[in-house]
């Protein structure tokens, strides 16, 4: 029998599968098509300390092999998913759920994350310094090796729970940003969030997204993303959660063989919102084939 688990820092998931944060919400929509229970785990939307009504509209632009998006952190506040979001999530998910937080100081990431640690049903904080949607945050601290590891032990200085730190590839050096968070106390990496990207409109001739840019997203980056997770998995010594272009079982595995302990799911939930559940009904059957056993046994296996 395929055996599909993982852990993330100590914390055991039934399978490797995890929707990407700005895919799934805070679940409740999920919830209402399929048991969202079959998922490894999911990271919710990203959250900073104060309600964001996020980028104007149009914010979406689709393109070959994926889409564009600049919705900008549209989200509660902290306040609110603690008091509203949380609790109506505990009605359709009954495990531990990751925790993703975006800010545009230093102070707004640890009292985000200080406001989240009491929350029980928070298996880990996922630090997003990776946004490429919103001015003045995000990847302003995530293109930067000394600003990345500053968030990060600000964040672990007020938590108890596992500190992952959610890059982004629109660097030159990932491993140099993703050596200076572990440095700086993370537990994990995340990555790799959205490329860079953006569509004209032809008849208007100006950018289709009123932000001009946003990030691209969908399976034309998988290869980018596979590299980044191998670079980054032979210079830590920490877990890696690896995303960019999974939308398949396949995906996973090689994804999984670059490095990755788990692996997150974006895109594909916006063009198939059964995308994670028919990942995990697949597993099994694409393990058999590749003569695979165990999940665990295949973290890195590609490397020599």
């Amino acid at each position: 029998m395929a055996d599909l688990k993982v852990s993330l820092s100590g914390w055991e998931l039934d399978n490797p599968v995890i929707p990407a944060s700005g895919t799934f919400g805070y679940g409740r929509e999920f919830a209402e098509l399929y048991d969202i229970n079959v998922l490894g785990t999911f990271s919710f939307k990203g959250t900073t300390l104060n309600a964001r009504f996020g980028n104007p509209t149009p914010r979406i632009a689709e393109t070959p092999g994926g889409m564009i998006n600049a919705v900008g952190m549209q989200n509660p506040g902290v306040d609110k998913v603690v008091t509203e979001e949380l609790p109506r999530l505990a009605r359709c998910f009954h495990k531990k759920v990751i925790a993703n937080v975006g800010g545009f100081s230093v102070q707004e990431y640890a009292d985000a994350c200080a406001r989240l640690n009491g929350q029980e049903q928070i298996g880990l904080f996922e630090i997003n310094v990776s946004c490429p949607n919103v001015h003045d945050g995000c990847m302003t601290f995530g293109t930067d090796p000394f600003a990345a590891a500053a968030v990060t032990k600000a964040v672990k200085a007020v938590t108890s729970k596992p500190v992952y730190v959610k890059l982004t590839p629109n660097v030159t050096d990932i491993v140099s940003i993703a050596r200076a968070c572990e440095d700086a106390g993370a537990d994990g990496i995340s990555l790799i969030n959205t490329l860079l990207g953006m569509r004209i409109d032809l008849r208007r001739r100006k950018p289709v997204i009123s932000n001009v840019m946003g990030g691209f997203s969908g399976s034309a980056i998988l290869p980018v993303a596979l590299r980044m997770v191998w670079q980054v998995y032979e210079a830590v010594k920490i877990p890696v959660i690896g995303m960019g272009g999974v939308s398949s079982a396949r995906d996973v595995i090689e994804m999984m063989l670059a490095g990755a302990t788990a692996v997150e799911v974006g895109s594909a939930n916006l063009t198939d919102p059964w995308a994670c559940p028919k990942i995990i009904a697949e597993l099994p059957q694409v393990m058999g084939q590749l003569g695979i056993s165990s999940l665990r046994d295949i973290i890195g296996g590609a490397h020599a």
